[in-house]
């Protein structure tokens, strides 16, 4: 057969497909978080879902943090909190136990959801999976992709959600928590977590805690 061996120059490459596959799987994460029936102000004053916003961070931040970041922490970092308001924090006992518990089963909670919206998509099981591990975090420190997640994880919260977690509590507790944010991250995530636009007060609590 003359054409053996030849690709049709009308099929759709692997890249193409694959990049069809992730724009399809970003449009239904956002579908789904645009269901958050909880608000939150972005940074022009208006009203967003609170998921969907936390989302969209996610996925600007990993741009400028990660640019050439693959497909798969493309997808985590848009699903890492897929329809969290399904798995509400009240729904477990208080205390750190409580909260510990809600962590995990919430990680679990997102992780099944957006291997669900990849598989519909067309995605296989290799990929799916491999969300999977980054969205629950696992082989932290030792996952380089899972690590990236991470960093941008905490990024986002103190870039977007610091100043609001900082109005509420005392200084004990600040130091405590970017404690245990800092220890979570990379040097190269430090490093660019010391870029960020903190007022004096959230800079002094910072080289305390660092």
């Amino acid at each position: 057969d003359p054409k053996a061996g030849k690709t049709d120059p009308d099929a759709p490459s692997k890249g193409r497909r694959s990049m069809t596959e992730l724009r399809h799987a970003l449009d239904a994460f956002d579908a789904l978080n645009a269901q958050d029936p909880n608000v939150e102000l972005d940074g022009t004053g208006a009203e967003r879902p609170k998921e969907l916003l936390y989302a969209e961070r996610m996925s600007a931040v990993l741009t400028k943090f990660s640019p050439d970041a693959d497909e798969a922490l493309q997808l985590a970092c848009r699903a890492q909190h897929l329809e969290r308001w399904r798995t509400p924090r009240s729904d477990f006992p208080d205390g750190r136990t409580g909260y510990l518990k809600w962590r995990s089963e919430a990680k679990r909670e997102h992780s099944r959801r957006a291997q669900a919206v990849l598989r519909e998509v067309g995605f296989d099981d290799a990929m799916c999976e491999r969300v999977a591990v980054l969205i629950e975090k696992r082989g932290l420190r030792s996952d380089e992709g899972v690590q990236c997640l991470e960093d941008v994880a905490c990024l986002v919260f103190l870039r977007f959600y610091w100043s609001a977690f900082h109005a509420k509590h005392t200084d004990d507790k600040l130091v405590g928590v970017l404690n245990k944010t800092w220890a979570k991250m990379s040097e190269r995530g430090h490093a660019e977590a010391l870029t960020l636009p903190f007022d004096e007060a959230s800079v002094a609590l910072l080289r305390q805690a660092g």
